[in-house]
């Protein structure tokens, strides 16, 4: 463990520069290469909920950091240890939230290239962001930490 690791889990804010470019990404490939996608009119209707879900899911995590008074930024220092709220479900709310968003914009849209971009930014924000936000988590909580993150899950499910 390091200095830095205690003071902040992340030098670069990953995640949502990672969802930037995943967004940018699917747009751009999206006019240039398209993929197939299906257009049934259902498959659009479940993206629009999909991605209301995950805005709604965003909004509610984001309410709940405020209302701790906590960090809400992925570079900087924890504050405080959330577990209440979506982070009863999972310990990641947010992330998973825009995951759903991007999935959610694919399937209404057509763009099969959000689908591909939000595994492919899931995945990075996990390896780049996550493993190092829960060390840093477990540095300054503690006993806390170790509890929650054992009955909670990292994303939605174990």
């Amino acid at each position: 463990m390091t200095v830095s690791d205690i003071t902040r889990p992340n030098r670069l804010p990953w995640p949502p520069m990672l969802l930037a470019l995943a967004a940018l990404a699917s747009i751009v490939l999206g006019m240039l290469a398209p993929l197939p996608a299906p257009s049934a009119r259902w498959v659009a209707l479940l993206g629009g909920a999909l991605a209301t879900l995950g805005l709604g899911l965003d909004l509610w995590a984001i309410l709940t950091m405020r209302s701790a008074r906590t960090n809400i930024l992925p570079h900087r220092a924890a504050d405080r240890l959330v577990t209440w709220g979506p982070f009863r479900f999972s310990r990641n709310p947010i992330y998973l939230a825009n995951t759903w968003l991007l999935i959610g914009i694919g399937l209404a849209f057509g763009n099969a290239w959000f689908i591909v971009f939000a595994l492919l930014s899931a995945v990075a924000v996990d390896r780049l962001a996550i493993r190092r936000e829960e060390r840093h988590l477990a540095i300054r909580f503690g006993n806390d930490w170790i509890a929650y993150s054992s009955k909670t899950p990292r994303w939605l499910v174990r």
